[in-house]
């Protein structure tokens, strides 16, 4: 195995270049960009202060490979197809392990993220807390970048010598820089200079399957590409299902995006790791990720052929949920793992599914109590089992299997007010509660948005006596008295936008507001209960109203134990 050594400069020229040796190119096997622009920033800071940054795993092959292009405008909305290449028997350099750390060197250094370039803070080169960050950098319109930011690409790519770039820079500040600070610039055009220009930048193990063809096969690739991914955490295990998937079908990435795209184009965020094992659910599989099933034989097959089916069940359990439950965008699905029952239903017994009763209820009651919360793989197989003995989907029965695997579904009094600002059962609640509101817009910033009735900054500056120094420097009310459920509710984004609520007391807010609007966000009527100082009793009261709506959803507390022997 070789391992030839470039500079990072070079290494990035190799990118999409089929000039250079035929060209750095991804696999259609590697996962999407996941990084963020911190992330980016970070790792060119890594750079500049001589961070390793691992050795990257490339196969050299003329093999017909599916494979992308690099991305260089980088926007939230890209779809990876669009840079999908013609397939060929050109020689190219696949990248099989630092996609991650060279996408956001292509980005950085020749394209932009979301519409913004990269700028570096030339006199940068202080560690700074809280973020340990030394040299500066950051994503920003051109427009408005000021010296001392400047464009990084135009430093790493510059035809000129350290001096001459330094000069340059000089020269170009919007004022006369003193000594320290033409130290400082002339100090990082060095440094930029030694870790982009330098030999010694990155290294790569490269397989060769051009000058030995039968050294390694498309299999061993595979191979080689989960056991990279595996060792540590640059992959989840979804991912490396999804590489064994896609190197045996070559539609498997159009697919799944397509109906990725279907699925979540009303509100909702269903994930590739979702469908995989919804997948391995419907295939009597198991749902647990196991690199093994997708080596057995016959399993990827058979999700090939069965896709079109597959997607059908899926398609249809989502439009129940969308026109038959208050269910009304994915914020209100606290666990997604909660519709595999329903699915394998539907997929198996479809002539059953339309008269399946009370699925609204299992919906309702296993998402508020939480029942498919953290690893539930187990209780998916056993509730498969108990679909597989009925052959029909059974409320009750699928109620039975939960709560033998001793997840309660059991809304107690302290459960459901646990449910304050920021809680995974907020939206849900909210969409039971605001039925008539459009929990999914066009456009995301026209969702409507949860607010604090007594305003947070306003309950922040209520303060108690501090016994030891008799100031009022105490916050009476906590974080937990400013979130709870009682002091939340749902306006439009109209209501809670420029020149709404915002910071309004409730005093100002309700006043001349008619009984509907009351009714609907559950208000008390006594408008004396909207001042600040009667805050805790507009909670006790608010929750007796709020109790009112909800309180069939809640188990009773047990009778208080007699103090008698």
């Amino acid at each position: 195995m070789k391992k030839p050594t470039q500079s990072l400069r070079k290494i990035v020229a190799f990118l999409n270049n089929p000039d250079e040796d035929g060209g750095f190119w991804l696999p259609n096997i590697q996962r999407e960009f996941v990084w963020s622009e911190d992330q980016i920033c970070r790792l060119f800071d890594s750079i500049l202060r001589e961070y390793p940054i691992s050795t990257l795993l490339i196969w050299k092959t003329r093999s017909k490979i599916k494979h992308r292009k690099f991305i260089d405008n980088y926007t939230d909305s890209l779809r990876l197809s669009a840079f999908y290449m013609p397939e060929n028997e050109n020689k190219k350099c696949l990248v099989l392990d630092g996609q991650q750390r060279l996408q956001s060197l292509f980005i950085g250094l020749k394209g932009s993220y979301c519409c913004r370039e990269l700028y570096f803070d030339i006199l940068s080169g202080a560690v700074a807390a809280p973020d340990d960050i030394k040299y500066k950098f950051a994503f920003l319109d051109s427009t408005k970048a000021l010296f001392p930011w400047i464009k990084f690409k135009d430093l790493v790519f510059g035809s000129t010598d350290y001096y001459t770039a330094s000069k340059k820079l000089i020269e170009r500040a919007d004022r006369t820089l003193n000594d320290d600070e033409i130290d400082k610039l002339n100090k990082n055009v060095s440094v930029v200079f030694k870790a982009f220009h330098s030999d010694d930048g990155i290294s790569y193990q490269e397989l060769d399957s051009i000058e030995n063809a039968d050294l390694y096969s498309e299999n061993d690739v595979v191979e080689v590409f989960i056991r990279a991914n595996s060792g540590g955490t640059h992959l989840p295990k979804s991912d490396l299902l999804f590489a064994l998937l896609a190197s045996s079908w070559d539609e498997a990435n159009t697919n799944m995006e397509v109906l990725l795209d279907e699925l979540n184009r009303h509100g909702f965020a269903f994930t590739r790791d979702f469908i995989l094992k919804t997948c391995l659910t419907l295939l009597d599989k198991g749902a647990r990720y196991e690199v093994s099933k997708f080596r057995t034989a016959g399993v990827r097959e058979d999700i090939e052929s069965k896709w079109d089916n597959i997607s059908a069940a899926l398609k249809a359990v989502l439009d129940f949920v969308r026109g038959k439950t208050f269910i009304h965008c994915g914020k209100a699905m606290p666990s997604y793992l909660v519709l595999i029952p329903l699915i394998y239903a539907k997929y198996h017994y479809p002539e059953t599914w339309a008269t399946v009763a009370e699925k609204e209820d299992y919906l309702l009651r296993s998402l508020i109590t939480g029942a498919f919360s953290g690893t539930p793989d187990q209780l998916i197989d056993d509730c498969v089992a108990k679909l597989r003995t009925t052959e029909a989907f059974n409320t009750k029965e699928m109620f039975e299997v939960i709560k033998s695997k001793g997840r309660s579904l059991e809304l107690t009094s302290d459960r459901f007010w646990a449910n304050g600002y920021g809680s995974d059962n907020i939206h849900l609640i909210f969409n039971l509660w605001y039925k008539d509101f459009n929990h999914t817009p066009a456009f995301e910033a026209n969702l409507p948005q949860i607010d604090h009735i007594f305003p947070q900054s306003v309950l922040r500056g209520v303060r108690d006596v501090n016994p030891t120094t008799g100031n009022r420097t105490i916050i009476k009310y906590k974080k937990e008295d400013r979130d709870q459920l009682a002091n939340c509710m749902l306006l439009t984004q109209e209501e809670n936008g420029a020149g709404g609520k915002r910071d309004i007391l409730p005093e100002v807010w309700f006043e001349g507001k008619p009984d509907y609007y009351l009714n609907l966000h559950l208000i008390p009527k006594d408008k004396a209960l909207w001042k600040l100082d009667r805050f805790e009793e507009f909670i006790v009261e608010r929750k007796k109203l709020i109790e009112s709506k909800f309180g069939y959803l809640m188990v009773a507390k047990p009778a208080a134990a007699s103090g008698t022997d």
